[in-house]
């Protein structure tokens, strides 16, 4: 019974939403005030979203697009977090201004999940230490990246180094940029990293044979391929680890 009271309260609650401008609610009902007064974690999802966009609609309120927005995407922030700006804006009530808002905020905390050591004082051992150095950068990528993490003999980290990102064709790895960089930066050797959007971390024929020939180019170059790793959201697969670099 309690049950069913709360959900039609729930009801109504929507209902108004969506005829009320927050300007009309009671004042600590307001999502901007209500951080003030009590602070952020005490927000739902649905207001920390309505904060971002500023306004609503002409026929709903702030924050009922913003539940519009997580409804429709199962309120999976996740999957928001991987909107572009242009598919933000596909969606009625969302224009320019509020989707790099939101743009702007989801980058923010994927850059705030892991925070980036400072070079030379990041030691790099295992996989699963270049697995956690790359979560800043690879996480909710929805195209293929390769990187290589430049160090030094002691096994720290100089740099890490874009060097190629996909489009609509394979993603395009040039074994002299990756060995220019590194020379450059006086690297004793590399890691390579390319991330799978699909999640699935087992390496293509084309991974393997990539793999093969900058080991070789390393070996010749004196500068040593450590680890190839292939980075998803949902774990790793190492060449190292399963002894696949020759």
């Amino acid at each position: 019974m309690h049950d069913t009271i709360m959900e039609h309260k729930e009801l109504i609650n929507d209902a108004s939403a969506t005829t009320l401008k927050i300007q009309d609610w009671a004042k600590e009902d307001r999502p901007r005030e209500k951080l003030i007064r009590k602070g952020p974690s005490t927000l739902t999802d649905t207001e920390l979203i309505a904060i971002l966009l500023g306004s609503g609609t002409k026929n709903l309120s702030v924050v009922n697009l913003a539940q519009q927005l997580l409804k429709h995407h199962n309120y999976d922030l996740g999957a928001i977090a991987k909107l572009s700006i242009q598919e933000l804006q596909k969606f009625k009530g969302i224009g320019e201004a509020k989707a790099i808002a939101i743009v702007s905020a989801m980058e923010l905390g994927r850059r705030r999940q892991v925070k980036t050591p400072v070079p030379n004082k990041h030691k790099i051992t295992t996989s699963r230490d270049t697995y956690l150095f790359m979560q800043s950068e690879l996480v909710d990528k929805v195209v293929e990246e390769f990187w290589i993490i430049l160090l030094t003999r002691g096994g720290f980290v100089i740099e890490k180094h874009l060097v190629s990102r996909g489009g609509t064709a394979r993603l395009s790895v040039d074994p002299k940029v990756i060995f220019k960089v590194a020379l450059d930066h006086r690297a004793a050797s590399i890691i390579l990293v390319h991330n799978h959007p699909s999640n699935n971390p087992k390496p293509s024929q084309l991974d393997i044979e990539l793999t093969e020939r900058l080991i070789e180019v390393g070996k010749k170059l004196g500068l040593p391929v450590l680890d190839h790793l292939i980075f998803t959201e949902e774990g790793y697969f190492s060449f190292s680890d399963e002894d696949l670099l020759l």
